[in-house]
């Protein structure tokens, strides 16, 4: 009868997810020689290979594609097996930043709960700053931002480009202000945008500054404004008016995700959550 080791399949489940023997070893908090070998043993195993490997690419190979979810769904069920076993409840505080936080958010966070359901996971939606200090002050176990200044620390999920969005209706004349819609004075992408015209000599007037991304949101697809959105976020309905309006580009940035867990399962979780974005980015694209 053929058995299957349940570090070994979350082994082939973790490098399968990450594409890469050194972050899922990362991941685990092992090594990558370890993943190496646990792979191989189940490979042997179940008698296919499942990882193409090249020195520039890992992926699936066609049994692997076939196995994957079968794979996760083995290991939901023992996690959840050996969570019926354990009194303790683990959780950790996340904090995303609404210039981040997409439709995608129930996505990874649906994917977290697959990986890891005795995981309790407290999401607080803000802007980067804010996160960024409760992350400093032990408030918050990790955070996706966007990143500030000259800050370096951090794992880079991927580049974050912007653009000036407003209705097809919405009307700029010449000589005037552009009207702006823009979240408070602590927001890092207001910042950009007000810089960017400030620097092409562009004036321009605050008309609405909202309480969060939503209610900015409504403000422009009220055609009350025009404002700078994630180009992967732009409001229903609305265009980019660059062009149409002689704005100037405003620089793209980079997501990071923050974070001082260290237990190995909750590190787990952080790979799975990122890998998760990468895929949903990527299909954006």
């Amino acid at each position: 009868m053929l058995w299957l080791d349940a570090e070994a399949v979350r082994n082939f489940v973790m490098v399968a997810e990450l594409k890469s023997f050194t972050r899922a070893a990362d991941a685990m908090g092992s090594t990558q020689a370890a993943v190496s070998v646990k792979l191989k043993r189940l490979e042997e195993r179940v008698g296919r290979k499942l990882i193409e490997r090249t020195p520039r690419r890992v992926r699936l190979s066609a049994d692997g594609a076939l196995f994957i979810e079968s794979a996760r769904a083995f290991l939901t069920a023992h996690d959840n097996a050996v969570a019926g076993l354990s009194c303790s409840a683990r959780r950790f505080t996340l904090g995303i930043a609404g210039h981040v936080a997409g439709p995608e958010v129930t996505t990874l966070l649906a994917r977290l709960s697959q990986h890891d359901p005795a995981l309790t996971i407290e999401v607080q939606v803000d802007n980067s700053t804010l996160l960024l200090d409760a992350f400093d002050r032990g408030k918050l176990d990790a955070a996706i931002v966007r990143r500030e200044d000259d800050r370096r620390d951090g794992e880079v999920l991927g580049p974050e480009h912007f653009g000036w969005f407003a209705t097809p209706e919405f009307d700029h004349r010449p000589g005037e202000p552009i009207r702006l819609a823009t979240l408070s004075r602590l927001c890092g992408v207001r910042d950009l945008a007000t810089r960017a015209l400030d620097d092409a000599n562009i004036a321009w007037v605050e008309v609405f500054v909202g309480g969060g991304s939503s209610l900015v949101t409504a403000a422009v697809s009220a055609g009350l404004a025009t404002a700078v959105f994630p180009s992967r976020l732009a409001p229903p309905g609305t265009v980019e008016v660059s062009r149409k309006f002689g704005l100037p580009d405003v620089p793209a940035t980079e997501i990071v995700l923050h974070s001082t867990l260290t237990d190995r399962r909750s590190r787990e979780a952080l790979r799975i959550l990122a890998c998760a974005f990468h895929e949903h980015r990527a299909k954006a694209g």
